[in-house]
């Protein structure tokens, strides 16, 4: 059920700091950078509980990231005409290079905690390890993602190739899901109550806008043949 919170409240951030993402990216891509130091550094010093626990939920367990990276696919399953969809889509490559951002420091700390367990033969159960491998496919689309969502590349790349490339983002988001299911799914089994509501949120999210995906394909695709 967090994760609904934070989504519920990183929509009405996204519509409130619309305006100043797009006229300065970089100052928040600055911010994203500094959340995540301060995150990798919490273990080196000391901070505010109330700091630490903001920075554990919202980069360790990846749900700032995971938000914006929603609230980016979400717009565009939306009409085309709505006023969400405008005002929006002006800001989704920013707020996809924010997510992609924040995300890197959440990947970081885990593959810093997991890869050398797996390297030296250590204990980790089999579905640790699914999820693990997962994490590396996912990594490997992030970055491919995150560097062609910046203008300066997207210009230097030829637009049916980019269109191509950001596709990627329709089994980056599938696999993400298969991932949140793979680590919730083992303590969701055995009745555990926040797992179980865990995964009904993300389902409701994941399955809702693939359901929204398909339904946007099969009227754009009746809008083409119309015209």
């Amino acid at each position: 059920m967090t994760f609904a919170f934070v989504l519920v409240c990183t929509v009405a951030a996204c519509f409130a700091l619309r305006n100043p993402l797009k006229a300065c990216p970089p100052a928040f891509y600055a911010l994203a950078v500094a959340v995540d130091a301060a995150y990798l550094a919490a273990g080196a010093w000391e901070m505010p509980w109330d700091v630490w626990v903001a920075l554990f939920l919202l980069v360790q367990k990846c749900l700032l990231p995971l938000a914006l990276f929603t609230v980016v696919m979400y717009v565009g399953v939306l009409p085309q005409e709505s006023r969400p969809h405008r005002w929006l889509k002006a800001v989704r490559a920013e707020l996809s290079i924010v997510a992609w951002i924040l995300s890197l420091g959440h990947m970081a700390a885990y593959l810093a905690s997991y890869a050398p367990r797996i390297a030296q033969g250590g204990p980790v159960n089999l579905n640790v390890a699914s999820s693990f491998a997962l994490a590396l496919v996912l990594l490997a689309l992030l970055l491919v993602l995150g560097f062609t969502s910046f203008n300066a590349v997207k210009r230097r790349m030829h637009a049916d190739a980019w269109k191509k490339v950001q596709r990627l983002a329709y089994p980056f988001f599938a696999l993400t899901y298969a991932h949140l299911l793979l680590m919730l799914g083992p303590s969701a089994v055995r009745g555990n109550d926040a797992a179980v509501a865990s995964v009904a949120v993300y389902s409701v999210v994941f399955l809702g806008y693939f359901a929204l995906r398909t339904l946007r394909w099969a009227l754009d695709r009746r809008a083409r043949a119309a015209d």
